[in-house]
């Protein structure tokens, strides 16, 4: 398979630290991946980390000089997927919702390309009609769903939220980049 641009987006959930991974299996796999973070995943992995694996650098800001037009316009530019990892309980919403608050949430409203969405969060968030009906709308606008899967949780207790493992996550992206 040829090269594809991969944007991934990291929301601010403990389970960032397993985007690390999932960064570097997408590029070792060949694929230019351009990093966006928010504000929050910036709480549990650092941008010179995604940088390194990504090679390049990660976007943050929704005003950034370095793109003229906008990162939001420039960065979904011809990308072939966009992968979110973790997708948080909030991040679910504003993108179900039409909210465009931040950069991660401006580039899902401007983005083209096919979307793949790996849930992450407590059990009861992941119970939440709220969330159930925001996952229900991504669905039904075209998105994909990885997960979440049952196990050991950050809180301390078994359940389901527990994100992919990144390379459950890489085959999906790679079912994904198939299909286009």
């Amino acid at each position: 398979m040829a090269q594809k641009r991969i944007l991934l987006g990291i929301a601010g959930g403990i389970a960032a630290y397993k985007a690390a991974d999932l960064c570097s299996k997408l590029a070792q796999a060949g694929h230019q991946v351009q990093v966006v973070m928010t504000s929050g995943a910036t709480q549990f992995i650092g941008e010179a980390t995604l940088a390194a694996l990504s090679g390049r650098p990660v976007a943050m800001e929704s005003f950034d000089s370095r793109f003229p037009l906008g990162p939001h316009i420039e960065l979904a530019k011809e990308i072939d997927a966009f992968v979110v990892a973790p997708a948080t309980a909030s991040v679910l919403a504003r993108f179900a919702n039409g909210v465009a608050d931040d950069l991660l949430s401006t580039l899902y409203l401007q983005n083209t390309a096919s979307v793949l969405l790996a849930p992450a969060m407590s059990d009861p968030m992941w119970s939440k009609p709220s969330v159930r009906r925001n996952v229900a709308t991504l669905v039904e606008d075209g998105c994909q769903i990885v997960g979440p899967e049952k196990g050991w949780l950050s809180c301390r207790v078994q359940g389901i939220g527990r994100m992919s493992e990144p390379a459950k996550i890489l085959a999906a992206v790679t079912e994904i980049l198939g299909q286009s």
